[in-house]
């Protein structure tokens, strides 16, 4: 996984390498948004992510068939702020997630980015970080013939990462923004990336 920056100011981005089966959990995202604000020096820098080669330090390759997951990274306040914006290559489709603090679930339809419904059934245009007090994001999206994705601040600079979107066609996303209504979600600012090899609410589904 590759990070370019538009200046080499500190990124807001934390990394967290991770490969596994399974589904995405809320606790290792809580883990992630709750060191806000995080300050890391990654100007450059690159991490493995193909599904050879993201597997964590001592631990053995993931087996065929097996999510891999692909480095997570956290943006934050007071770097991410309304306006913020999340670019995508063209034909990406979003299916949010449904009741994810309790019995998370794939929606039943799916709209093209970055029209995504969310938390609240609101449609909104996810591609736009909203101010303080709008309601959660949560949504794999597909669609990756490039893997890739950027950031584009409010005060000008881009962040951009790239991957390989053969072994990870998909991403997922999570916004927090301060409206969930509950404890501790509420007091979040954050909006979190991490490429998959597979979509882990339904692996037996492939979302086209």
């Amino acid at each position: 996984m590759n990070i370019t920056r538009g200046n080499r100011k500190h990124a807001e981005a934390e990394p967290t390498d991770g490969v596994g089966s399974g589904t995405v959990g809320r606790r290792s995202v809580l883990g992630g948004l709750a060191a806000i604000p995080v300050l890391s020096s990654l100007a450059g820098s690159t991490a493995p992510a193909s599904a050879a080669a993201a597997a964590r330090r001592g631990s053995v390759p993931a087996a065929a068939g097996d999510l891999v997951q692909g480095v997570e990274r956290h943006y934050n306040a007071p770097l991410l702020a309304p306006g913020t914006r999340l670019v995508l290559p063209a034909g990406i489709k979003a299916v949010p997630i449904q009741d994810y603090y309790h019995r998370p679930q794939l929606a039943p339809a799916a709209s093209a980015w970055p029209r995504m419904r969310a938390a609240d059934g609101a449609m909104v245009d996810a591609s736009v970080v909203p101010e303080r007090g709008a309601p959660t994001r949560v949504a794999m999206l597909s669609g990756f013939t490039d893997g890739w994705y950027e950031i584009r601040h409010a005060n000008g600079r881009a962040d951009r990462v790239t991957w390989d979107a053969s072994a990870m066609p998909f991403l997922w996303l999570h916004g927090e923004f301060g409206g969930a209504g509950k404890r501790p979600y509420d007091r979040f600012y954050s909006l979190a990336l991490q490429p998959m090899s597979a979509n882990p609410y339904s692996l037996a589904t492939t979302i086209s």
